[in-house]
């Protein structure tokens, strides 16, 4: 029997939208904040929530951010409209990025997003399909089960 959500939550990201970049991450930091998440957990979820942000505005057209409360443990989907990702492993690698250089002199697309998304999860899942878009799913565990954080 799975336990019902104590709380869950959904924003709509879309592509391009620089002037609202962070504001759902910075939504979701301060209410874990509000709940009594501690500090720990709140600082590596709001990092995953951000970089799963960013890659929307950064690669897709749309999404959609969710966050998942339940007992022990916070879970951050995303899910994208976008170009896909052809090589996971590759995108995977720290400093690997396909952002135009137009959004890197706006000092994003360093190709950090997905490596500190999996660094700060305790598990994470990818997956993607050319031409239609990308999933990312990450657990985070709050109940000192986890010594992981980056």
């Amino acid at each position: 029997m799975n336990p019902s959500p104590s709380l869950e939550l959904s924003y709509p990201v879309e592509g391009n939208d620089f002037a609202t970049a962070g504001e759902a991450a910075t939504r979701i930091k301060r209410m874990l904040k509000q709940i009594g998440i501690d500090p720990e957990t709140t600082r590596r979820v709001a990092i995953v929530a951000y970089e799963a942000e960013m890659n929307i505005i950064i690669h897709a057209t749309r999404g959609i951010l969710k966050l998942r409360v339940l007992p022990g443990v916070i879970e951050v989907r995303a899910e994208d409209i976008g170009p896909g990702i052809p090589d996971i492993p590759l995108a995977m690698q720290e400093g690997y990025s396909t952002a135009p250089e137009h959004i890197r002199e706006m000092g994003f697309g360093a190709g950090m997003g997905l490596p500190n998304m999996k660094r700060f999860s305790d598990e994470f899942w990818i997956e993607s399909q050319v031409g239609k878009g990308t999933k990312v799913a990450a657990r985070i565990y709050y109940d000192g089960s986890s010594d992981r954080g980056g």
